[in-house]
C-alpha cells in the first residue's frame, strides 16, 4: 500500500508545484513588424489568457483524471468487487474463455459508466466552454459508444491472451505477454487506419487536386512511394489542427484534417506533411513499436513481482489468492499504471520529443520554409490553445512533443543549406518523385 500513498502525495505534489506556477510570467512578443518580412525570425506570442487557462485547468484535470484511475481500481480490488464480478462473469461465461471475456466486458462497462461525468466533462463541456470544439452531443455520445465497443472487441482478446500465459507458467508470463505486444501492435496499426477511424470520421479523397498533387510530390520526393492522400472531415469534432501518416504496407496513407487544410497555407501544410513524412521515413513507428513493447514488458514485471506481496497480505479482502484469478486484472492495472507514471511517462516523452525534434528538422530539410514552418508552430499555438512556454514539470509528465517555442525558435534559426553545409537527412530525399 505504500507505493500508492506514495503516487497519491506525488500527484497532490504536482498540484501545489502548479498552482505556484500559475503566476508564472510570458515573455512580451518580440517586434511584430519584423514577422511580416518573408525571411525575418517569426516571434513566439505570448499565450493568451484563455490559453493559460486552459493550460492551469488541463494540469489539474490530469491529476483529478489519474487521482480518479487509481482511486476506481484501488476501490474495486480492496472491496473484494471485482472477485464478485468475476462469480458474475462466471455464471454467465461458464467456460474459462468466456468467464474472461465476461469478465473484461462488464469491467469495462463498469469503469466506464463511473468514469462517465469526468469523460463529458473533459472531451465535450470543457471543449465547447474553451471554443475548441463543434461537436455535438449525439456525436460525442455515438463516438463514445463506438468507443466502448472497440475496447470491449480488442481488449477481450488482449487480456484472453495475457491471461492465458498466466496459468500456463505463472512465473514468466510476464515475458511472454511482453514478446507478444509486439506482433500485436503490428496488427494494429494494419487495422485502425482502415476498420477503425473510419468508424468515427468520414475519410475520402483530397478535395483540392492541385494541392494533393503537390502533397504526392513531396511524399515521392521524401521516398515514400504508392501512398494515398485523404482529407477527414474532423472540422465535425474540434477546430484543433492535425495531421499524419499512418500504416504500413497496403494501409499506408496520408490523413490532413478539414480544418488543417482550411486554416494553413500550402507552405505551412507541406512543411507540417514533410514533418509527418519525417516520421515515416526515419522508421520512429518501428522506434516507437520498440520502445513500447519493451516498456510494458517492463511494467508487467514490476507488476508480477509487486502483486504476489500485495496478494499474499490482502488475500481474504481481495477475494483472490492467485495472479491468474481473472479478478486480478484491477490489481494489474493498478500497479502498471503506478509503473507507468513512476517511469514510462517521463521516458516514453522525453524519447518521443527527441522523435518529433527530428521530424522538424527533416520537415525544414526537405522543404526548407522556415518562414513557413515557424508560421505554422504559431498557427498549431493559437488554434490548440497551446502554452508555448509550459513549467518544467509539465515538459517531463505532459509533453510528448517540444514546447512550441522551442519549435518556433529552431524554426527560425535551422538552415544549413544557406551556408552550404551537408543536410542531416537527405540522402533520403530523392529529386523526382517517384513512378
Amino acid at each position: 500500500m505504500k507505493i500508492i500513498w506514495i503516487a497519491l502525495v506525488a500527484g497532490l505534489t504536482l498540484l501545489l508545484i502548479e498552482c505556484a506556477l500559475a503566476q508564472e510570467k510570458i515573455s512580451p512578443p518580440q517586434n511584430a513588424t519584423a514577422a511580416a518580412m518573408p525571411d525575418a525570425p517569426v516571434p513566439t506570442p505570448p499565450a493568451s489568457e484563455k490559453a493559460l487557462s486552459y493550460y492551469h485547468s488541463g494540469n489539474v484535470l490530469w491529476l483529478v483524471e489519474n487521482l480518479w484511475q487509481i482511486g476506481v481500481l484501488m476501490i474495486l480490488l480492496f472491496s473484494g468487487f471485482s472477485a464478485r464480478l468475476r462469480n458474475w462473469a462466471g455464471k454467465i461465461g461458464k467456460r474459462w474463455c468466456f468467464v474472461v471475456a465476461v469478465y473484461f466486458i462488464l469491467f469495462e462497462l463498469l469503469t466506464t459508466l463511473l468514469g462517465l461525468p469526468l469523460s463529458y466533462y473533459s472531451e465535450f463541456v470543457r471543449e465547447h466552454a474553451y471554443g475548441l470544439s463543434n461537436q455535438t452531443f449525439g456525436k460525442w455520445f455515438g463516438d463514445s459508444l463506438k468507443s466502448l465497443l472497440v475496447q470491449c472487441l480488442f481488449g477481450s482478446l488482449v487480456v484472453w491472451l495475457a491471461y492465458v500465459p498466466l496459468r500456463k507458467s505463472p512465473r514468466r508470463w510476464w515475458l511472454y505477454v511482453g514478446l507478444v505486444t509486439v506482433p500485436l501492435l503490428c496488427l494494429f496499426m494494419l487495422i485502425v487506419p482502415i476498420w477503425v477511424q473510419p468508424l468515427f470520421n468520414q475519410f475520402g479523397p483530397m478535395k483540392d487536386k492541385a494541392l494533393e498533387a503537390k502533397v504526392l510530390a513531396l511524399a515521392g520526393r521524401a521516398g515514400i512511394a504508392g501512398t494515398h492522400v485523404f482529407e477527414v472531415n474532423k472540422s465535425v469534432d474540434t477546430k484543433a489542427l492535425n495531421a499524419y501518416v499512418t500504416g504500413f504496407g497496403g494501409t499506408k496513407r496520408i490523413v490532413i484534417w478539414d480544418n488543417t487544410i482550411a486554416k494553413l497555407s500550402e507552405g505551412e501544410l507541406l512543411f507540417v506533411l514533410g514533418h509527418e513524412m519525417g516520421h515515416y521515413v526515419l522508421g520512429h513507428i518501428w522506434k516507437l513499436i520498440l520502445f513500447n513493447s519493451t516498456m510494458i514488458l517492463a511494467a508487467l514485471f514490476f507488476a508480477d513481482r509487486l502483486a504476489g506481496l500485495i496478494i499474499a497480505r490482502y488475500k481474504t479482502r481481495l477475494g483472490f489468492d492467485q495472479l491468474s484469478d481473472i479478478a486480478s486484472l484491477p490489481l494489474i492495472l493498478l500497479l502498471c499504471q503506478l509503473f507507468g507514471l513512476c517511469l514510462i511517462t517521463p521516458v516514453g516523452n522525453w524519447m518521443s520529443r527527441g522523435i518529433e525534434h527530428d521530424a522538424d528538422q527533416f520537415g525544414l530539410e526537405i522543404t526548407q520554409a522556415n518562414h513557413d514552418a515557424a508560421t505554422a508552430f504559431v498557427k498549431l499555438q493559437l488554434e490548440n490553445l497551446s502554452n508555448p512556454q509550459p513549467a518544467p514539470w509539465f515538459k517531463i509528465m505532459r509533453a510528448n512533443h517540444p514546447v512550441l517555442g522551442d519549435r518556433i525558435d529552431y524554426a527560425n534559426r535551422y538552415r544549413p543549406w544557406a551556408t552550404g553545409e551537408k543536410l542531416k537527412y537527405e540522402e533520403y530525399f530523392r529529386r523526382e518523385a517517384s513512378k
